[in-house]
């Protein structure tokens, strides 16, 4: 199809599997108590737990707004990257021109740049799905917290009902974000598919490594300490 050939075909259904296969893992596999994601979304709950404790909240709603900024900010980067993907397809005959002359990119005809390029636009677009749905959940989330009751009503069903509405919102809402952000990694293993079908088997192994490296065995896990496994 369009050019491409079995290497070619291969590679692209590894990196498909890789996405998938990472984010079944982190998501819903039996290890997925254990990774950073999960255990941040305890402190989430920590969090609320805090705020619901507290008669002034003023600083709970400045942590709401910077979760909300950041993810505002990747939305429109995303819009950005989208819109220089689509670029790329107006210069189609200068890169066949730019890339026949270099000796480590394999043949590439028109087809298949123009694939590859719009397959990277769908990743940035679905990328800013994801921060877009997730900056309306933060906001949700926002209105939820601005909601919780009174700190003289702890223990009552209905404040406990507030509670948790408020900690579900806050986790669904950083679960789309970090699959958006997931897709900014695995974008950049796509871009190895430019340099050929090894380049993307092999970016696709580095980027997975170090994702899978930040869930289970980083610093930033081993920042929470042993307690955090058992939470």
């Amino acid at each position: 199809m369009g050019g491409f050939g079995l290497f070619d075909s291969v590679a692209l259904l590894s990196f498909v599997g890789a996405w998938l296969g990472y984010h079944i893992a982190v998501e819903r596999g039996p290890h997925a108590a254990c990774s950073l994601n999960s255990l941040m979304n305890l402190r989430r709950r920590r969090w609320f737990e805090q705020a619901l404790a507290r008669e002034n909240r003023i600083i709970d709603t400045q942590v709401m707004n910077g979760l909300q900024n950041g993810t505002a900010f990747f939305a429109s980067t995303s819009l950005l990257a989208v819109g220089g993907a689509v670029t790329l397809l107006r210069v189609t005959d200068q890169v066949m021109q730019l890339t026949g002359d270099l000796p480590f990119i394999g043949v590439t005809t028109r087809a298949m740049w123009e694939v590859k390029v719009i397959g990277l636009a769908v990743i940035f677009a679905y990328a800013f799905f994801k921060f877009a749905w997730s900056y309306r959940l933060f906001n949700y989330s926002a209105s939820l917290l601005g909601a919780l009751p009174p700190a003289a009503t702890r223990g009552s069903p209905e404040t406990q009902r507030a509670l948790d509405e408020c900690v579900s919102m806050n986790v669904v809402a950083g679960r789309h974000f970090n699959r958006g952000q997931r897709a900014f990694f695995f974008a950049l293993a796509y871009l190895g598919w430019f340099l050929g079908p090894m380049a993307l088997a092999l970016f696709t192994a580095a980027v997975l490594l170090v994702m899978w490296n930040r869930q289970f065995g980083s610093d930033s896990l081993a920042a929470l300490g042993p307690q955090g496994k058992s939470s």
